[in-house]
């Protein structure tokens, strides 16, 4: 792994950032003391940043795993909208 001092990150920033884009990890130091790392994203890790950011406040939870053909196959809840609104609103204000 690269380290790198601050001053210099912010003097040849797009250089470091093609580094990270070719697969290398940079290692950011405030004068000499470790302070961040700058990491490749991965594929698929940052698809929907939007849903993460509400995952990250805690107003959704993200799926693990994929969904089994089984589950499709199952039939949909006959509920009111209202109920389903009422347990959703339950949901969130519990936490």
């Amino acid at each position: 792994m690269k380290s790198v001092n601050i001053a210099e990150l912010k003097n040849r920033l797009s250089a470091y950032l093609e580094e990270v884009k070719s697969g290398r990890e940079i290692l950011v130091r405030d004068r000499n003391t470790p302070v961040a790392r700058i990491v490749p994203v991965e594929v698929g890790q940052d698809d929907d940043g939007g849903l993460r950011a509400l995952a990250a406040r805690g107003k959704v939870r993200l799926g693990e795993g994929t969904i089994d053909d089984d589950f499709w196959r199952l039939p949909a809840p006959r509920l009111p909208g209202r109920v389903l609104k009422r347990a959703v609103e339950a949901e969130r204000d519990g936490d």
